[in-house]
């Protein structure tokens, strides 16, 4: 059957495999043929992701992405691939007055440093074929819609959302494909953390114009258009994934 956007024949690298986005990335890409490569710290969640992919060929990789001579021993390994998507990351709230400098940086480490250090790694050895498309996770607070206390998260992911850019322009010329998935709030673990409480998220669903939070697997479905043939003349793109909250 036709589908421009099936992944039969092409293998996958997914970090942050292990819960919420990465972990629906996993799944739907092995839905739709891939052999995913999957790869995060903890080995115990990673398996459950294994657990659930569709179809065979697929590995894990354990790799603490703040350790970055991990990244470049854990690329080593891979075999030749045919996309990524660059999804681990993590976000602390705290007002600008009380930003500490530890916190930030362990967050632009895991969420900007480590992923462009993957990609610059990737490149130098030769491990993405011609045509290859790389998917970055970046936020809708990435492109200036932040909220109070989001502006060190917000800070990490508008390097991110920039840095695909030139990246894009520079890789054009090896085949490569590079672009963003910019999600506006996805219910995922990182609503479990108490800094919010129930009422609050049901208050702030109503700002949406579809007036829900996004799914996972909803995020997931861009990437695969982003990592499919669908998308082969789409390069340097922020893609935004919000249920109208940009547009409000």
């Amino acid at each position: 059957m036709y589908n421009p956007y099936s992944l039969e024949g092409k293998t996958i690298l997914i970090t942050g495999a292990s819960s919420g986005i990465g972990k629906s990335a996993a799944i739907e890409c092995s839905k739709l043929g891939a052999k995913v490569i999957i790869t995060a710290r903890n080995k115990e969640r990673l398996e459950k992701t294994f657990s659930a992919l569709d179809g065979t060929g697929h590995s894990i990789l354990l790799c603490d992405l703040i350790d970055f001579s991990e990244i470049t021993k854990m690329v080593a390994k891979l075999p030749e691939i045919q996309g990524v998507i660059n999804n681990a990351g993590y976000t602390e709230f705290a007002p600008v007055q009380f930003i500490n400098e530890d916190v930030l940086q362990n967050m632009m480490g895991v969420n900007t440093i480590a992923p462009i250090i993957i990609l610059r790694s990737l490149v130098k050895m030769k491990k993405l074929k011609k045509g290859a498309s790389v998917v970055f996770t970046s936020s809708l607070s990435g492109l200036g819609r932040t909220s109070i206390g989001n502006t060190m998260y917000a800070s990490t992911k508008g390097a991110i959302s920039a840095f695909i850019q030139g990246a894009a322009l520079e890789l054009s010329a090896k085949g490569i494909r590079v672009n963003a998935v910019c999600p506006g709030m996805v219910e995922t673990n990182i609503l479990s953390n108490g800094t919010v409480s129930s009422e609050q998220i049901e208050e702030d669903k109503k700002i949406y114009p579809l007036k829900r939070y996004g799914r996972p697997e909803e995020v997931a479905w861009a990437m695969i258009y982003l990592l499919s043939d669908a998308s082969l003349w789409t390069t340097g793109t922020n893609l935004i994934i919000d249920g109208g909250y940009s547009i409000r």
